[in-house]
């Protein structure tokens, strides 16, 4: 299996939990309108792809695609396919028309080896056969109209079919934001910060305990009190002056919570996702990755990034909730991705073999060529400090995890890693790109100095 692809993007650190919804084999999703009879923002136009050319002596389409055509307003785009094992070994690329200037781009290349994601082989969440294959989404922005061509690579190995069946084009239109979304402290009025906003939060889930394989799944009921904040003290200090005991202790090395906008505050459509929330035993180390969606965004849009994201994740590719943990925007804010509770250890789907005892911190954007702003680096800091330390996880330090299985390390095999890793310490991947991976020592020091440590 080929893991790894050089693109102008790539390679996506998404995640995979499954809805219990499946495709038969060459079916396309239906378009999922949240417009039509409810108030719930947000919209997923499917077009499957059509033959464009086929190799001569077998038939077998070697490229499928979609010429110029005007479509529904849609701002992420995104290919999957049926079987979820089966690679695309080959290239996708899109074209866009602006709404607003109505201008085509050139061509943009979506990264299409995303086997690395999803959850970990053998647990029931990986092994449902309700999830899909999926090239990373792309934030191309508010458009109305696409190109797309899919092409099979030359030399394609024998026996295998050039590309998955089911070849589908998923235009994400994330709907509008919510009226009182936070504001980016780079873009917030001089009199208001981050901390004055209504939504920034800890959403702790009330839990009814069920053992699982992959840790402890509830009943998705999530008291959402929007003004709550936690100080790193293991205390929930309401805005009526009401404490509450989060049940995690604080140690000599803690660091204080930073300031995390909730699933609320960033727009998220909770009947999307499927109801139960799934737990594992501890943190031990944080993976820090990029979504692969591109750098053409602003922070004001990064909310719409998020359920954009979101839906991709969901409605096209059949996950179960958004796989990343939290996500890290250019200006350093910080959102809770999965649902569940911040200060609990939330089950993700972001590193295939290592979802296990882990967190995974997701920066929105591209970062193989780019340098990540000081911005991004100092909240992964503070992220991990804060998050590692509710588990007295030293982020300077070593831990030893147990693959599930990945390219790099069987099932079963003890590894050692960093508690601050990246995507590709686990899995053969470019993840989370060359320049965020390159400054991650020095979030390594930063979050230590965050928690007390020399």
């Amino acid at each position: 299996m080929r893991a790894f692809l050089s693109s102008s993007i790539g390679v996506a650190c998404a995640a995979a939990l499954v809805l219990p919804l499946s495709l038969p084999s060459g079916a396309v999703a239906a378009p999922h309108d949240a417009r039509a009879g409810s108030s719930v923002p947000g919209f997923t136009e499917s077009l499957p792809l059509l033959p464009l050319g086929s190799e001569r002596s077998s038939g077998v389409a070697t490229e499928q695609g979609l010429p110029q055509r005007d479509v529904q307003p849609f701002s992420l785009v995104g290919v999957v396919w049926d079987d979820a094992d089966a690679e695309l070994h080959g290239s996708v690329q899109v074209r866009n028309r602006s709404a607003e200037t109505g201008s085509w781009s050139g061509w943009q290349n979506l990264e299409t080896h995303n086997a690395e994601h999803g959850a970990d082989p053998g647990t029931p969440e990986r092994d449902s056969g309700t999830v899909r294959g999926s090239t990373a989404p792309l934030w191309v922005g508010a458009s109305d109209g696409v190109q797309v061509r899919v092409r099979a690579d030359d030399d394609a190995d024998a026996g295998h079919a050039p590309l998955p069946r089911g070849l589908s084009l998923e235009l994400v239109d994330p709907g509008e934001a919510p009226e009182q979304l936070p504001v980016p402290r780079t873009d917030a009025p001089r009199d208001q910060t981050a901390a004055d906003d209504p939504d920034v939060t800890d959403p702790d889930a009330t839990d009814t305990d069920t053992d699982t394989e992959s840790g402890t799944e509830t009943d998705g009921t999530d008291e959402d009190a929007a003004t709550d904040l936690d100080d790193g003290t293991g205390l929930d200090i309401g805005d009526d002056g009401t404490v509450t005991d989060t049940g995690v202790a604080a140690g000599p090395h803690t660091a204080p919570r930073p300031k995390i906008i909730s699933r609320k505050g960033w727009g998220a459509d909770e009947k999307l996702r499927e109801k139960q929330f799934g737990y594992t035993k501890t943190v031990k180390a944080a993976f820090v990755h990029h979504s692969a969606t591109g750098n053409n965004y602003t922070c004001k849009q990064a909310p719409s990034v998020i359920r954009g994201i979101y839906r991709y994740h969901v409605t096209s590719s059949g996950w179960r909730d958004i796989g990343y943990n939290f996500a890290i925007d250019k200006c350093g804010n910080i959102y809770e991705g999965r649902a569940g509770g911040v200060t609990k250890a939330v089950m993700g789907a972001h590193t295939l073999g290592f979802n296990t005892n882990t967190t995974g911190i997701a920066v929105l954007g591209s970062y193989s060529t780019t340098n990540p702003p000081a911005a991004v680096t100092t909240a992964v800091a503070r992220l991990s400090a804060w998050k590692l330390g509710l588990h007295g996880i030293n982020p300077r330090g070593k831990v030893t995890l147990t693959s599930g299985g990945s390219n790099k390390y069987k099932k079963g095999r003890k590894v050692s890693m960093n508690a601050v890793s990246g995507h590709r310490d686990g899995f053969v991947t470019d993840c989370p790109g060359n320049k965020l991976y390159s400054k991650l020592g020095s979030v390594r020091v930063s979050a230590a100095k965050y928690q007390g440590r020399s």
